[in-house]
C-alpha cells in the first residue's frame, strides 16, 4: 500500500508547489509585504558566496581597515569610514554581521530600484532577476566581501533613485536612500569623485530640459536629495578623519595614488631623467631603482616608497611631482588618462587577489579578532580552494553583453520617442565610464575597480525586459 499512497500524494504535493508558485507571481512589489518579503530572499542569494567559503571573504585591504576600525590607529591611505562601519557593524564579535548588514543595504536599494522601475514586477519575477544576478555576475562576490567595494554601485543607485523617484519612493524611503547613499559616498574616497560626477550629470540633465522647454517624456531629475547624498558623505569623511586623526580634511593620499599611476606609465621617469637633479626632487637619488608598476610602487617593502616615508613621507614630492609633470607633458597625460579609462571599462574580471591572504592578515586578525581565526583559516579562500577562471568567463561575457543591451535600450528610447525607459539604462551607462575614468585616472586599471560595478548593466537590461513584458502583459489582460 505504500507505493499507491505515494503514488497518490504525488500530484497534490506538485499542485501545491504550483500553487505556492503562483502565489509568488500574484505578489507584487509595489504591495509593502512583497516588498519586504523581496529583501528578505534577496539577502541570502547575495550572501551565497560567503555560504559556500564558509567564511566572508577577504581582501589584503581588510587587515588595514580592521587596524583602523577597531584599533583605533589612521592610516591615510584608507577610508576611517568603512573602517569604523567595521567597528560598528560588531566586526570584532563576528564579520558575518558586517556582511549581513552589507547585503540588507544592497538589497534594500535593488529591490527599491526594481520597484520604481517595475513597481507591478512579480515577487517571483523579481527573485529571478535575483537568482540571475547572483549566478551570472560578481555581485556576491563584492557583498560578502568585507571590503567596501560593494557600496560604488549604492552611490549609482541611491542617486538615481532620489533623482528620478524620490516622490513615488516616499519620504521615509528617501530618507533611507539619502543614508545608505551618503554612508556609501564616504566609504571610499573615489565614491566622492564619482558622485561629483554624477551630480554634474544630473544638472546637466536638468540645464538641456530646461533649454528643449520641458520635452514630452524627456525626466527631469530632482537635485536636492542628491545633493544631501553627496554633503553627508563630505561630513561623514570629515567628521571620521577629525575623530581618527584629530585634524580636518577630505583626503591626504589622492597624490600618491595619482603619482603610482604616472610612474607606471612612465611619466615620472621621463620627468626625472629631464629635470633631475636641478630639480631637487629626493626621487632623483632613486631613479635608478624605481619599480615598473603602481603597485610595485605602493606595497611591496623594498620599494623606495617605503624609504622615504611612505604616505606621511612622500604626499607633498608626490603632489609636486604630479603637478610639474601635467604642465610639462599635457597631451602625453592625457593620452595616458584616456588609454587608462579605455582599459578600465573593459577589465571587469571577477575575483582579482580573492586567494589565500593569511600570510598577510594572520596577525591582524590573531589580534584584533582572535576567536574568528579558527572560522578564517578553515575557509575556501584561505585553503586556495577557489577558482574563478569559468565563472569570471560568464561574468564577463554577461557583462559585454548586457553593456551592448544599455546601447540598444539607449537607442530604442530615442527612436521610439521614449526617454523615460532611457533614464535608468543611461544613467548606468554614465556610472560605468565615469567610474573607468576615475579608476583609470587616478589609480590605474584594475579589474576589480570594474567589476563591482559592472553587474548594474544586466541588472538595467533585466528590468527593461521586464518593464516591457509587463506592459505588454497589461495589454493582453485588457484586450482580453
Amino acid at each position: 500500500m505504500r507505493p499507491i499512497k505515494s503514488t497518490a500524494r504525488a500530484p497534490a504535493i506538485a499542485s501545491g508547489a504550483a500553487c505556492r508558485f503562483s502565489n509568488l507571481r500574484q505578489l507584487e512589489l509595489y504591495d509593502l509585504r512583497s516588498e519586504a518579503a523581496a529583501i528578505a530572499c534577496l539577502v541570502p542569494l547575495l550572501l551565497a558566496a560567503d555560504f559556500w567559503n564558509g567564511f566572508p571573504l577577504i581582501y589584503y585591504d581588510t587587515g588595514a581597515y580592521l587596524l583602523e576600525g577597531l584599533g583605533g590607529h589612521f592610516l591615510v591611505e584608507r577610508s576611517p569610514v568603512y573602517s569604523l562601519f567595521l567597528r560598528f557593524a560588531g566586526a570584532g564579535i563576528s564579520l558575518w554581521f558586517v556582511a549581513l548588514v552589507q547585503s540588507i543595504m544592497v538589497g534594500f536599494a535593488i529591490v527599491e530600484c526594481a520597484r520604481a522601475i517595475v513597481p507591478r514586477l512579480s515577487l517571483a519575477g523579481f527573485l529571478l532577476i535575483g537568482a540571475v544576478l547572483a549566478v551570472a555576475t560578481g555581485l556576491p562576490w563584492y557583498v560578502g566581501q568585507i571590503e567596501p567595494d560593494c557600496f560604488t554601485a549604492l552611490v549609482v543607485l541611491a542617486l538615481y533613485m532620489l533623482a528620478f523617484h524620490a516622490e513615488a519612493a516616499g519620504r521615509t524611503r528617501a530618507v533611507v536612500l539619502v543614508t545608505i547613499g551618503g554612508f556609501a559616498t564616504a566609504a571610499h574616497p573615489s565614491h566622492l569623485v564619482l558622485a561629483a560626477f554624477l551630480m554634474i550629470g544630473l544638472l546637466a540633465v536638468k540645464v538641456l530640459r530646461s533649454i528643449a522647454r520641458r520635452e514630452p517624456g524627456w525626466p527631469a531629475p530632482r537635485l536636492l536629495q542628491p545633493a544631501l547624498v553627496c554633503l553627508l558623505g563630505i561630513v561623514l569623511v570629515v567628521a571620521s578623519n577629525l575623530y581618527l586623526a584629530q585634524a580636518v580634511f577630505v583626503s591626504r593620499a589622492g597624490a600618491s595614488f595619482v603619482f603610482a599611476r604616472m610612474l607606471q606609465d612612465g611619466l615620472v621617469m621621463r620627468l626625472l631623467d629631464e629635470t633631475c637633479p636641478g630639480s631637487g626632487y629626493r626621487l632623483c637619488a632613486y631613479r635608478n631603482s624605481l619599480p615598473p608598476t603602481a603597485d610595485g610602487w605602493l606595497w611591496t617593502p623594498h620599494s623606495p616608497f617605503f624609504q622615504l616615508g611612505h604616505f606621511e613621507g612622500t604626499s607633498a614630492e608626490s603632489a609636486r611631482i604630479v603637478r610639474d609633470s601635467l604642465l610639462r607633458y599635457p597631451l602625453l597625460q592625457l593620452r595616458a588618462a584616456a588609454l587608462g579609462s579605455a582599459v578600465q571599462f573593459v577589465h571587469f574580471r571577477t575575483g582579482q587577489q580573492i586567494e589565500p591572504q593569511e600570510w598577510v592578515l594572520a596577525p591582524v586578525f590573531a589580534h584584533y579578532v582572535p576567536a574568528q581565526m579558527a572560522s578564517y583559516l578553515a575557509a575556501r579562500q584561505q585553503r586556495g580552494a577557489l577558482d574563478f577562471h569559468s565563472l569570471s568567463r560568464v561574468h564577463v561575457a554577461a557583462g559585454f553583453a548586457c553593456l551592448a543591451g544599455l546601447l540598444l535600450l539607449l537607442a530604442w528610447s530615442g527612436r521610439t520617442a521614449r526617454a523615460g525607459t532611457g533614464a535608468f539604462p543611461g544613467f548606468v551607462l554614465a556610472a560605468l565610464i565615469a567610474n573607468a575614468v576615475i579608476c583609470g585616472v587616478l589609480s590605474g586599471p584594475h579589474d576589480r575597480y570594474q567589476s563591482r560595478v559592472i553587474w548594474l548593466a544586466p541588472f538595467a537590461v533585466a528590468l527593461a525586459v521586464a518593464s516591457r513584458l509587463r506592459a505588454l502583459q497589461g495589454k493582453g489582460e485588457s484586450g482580453t
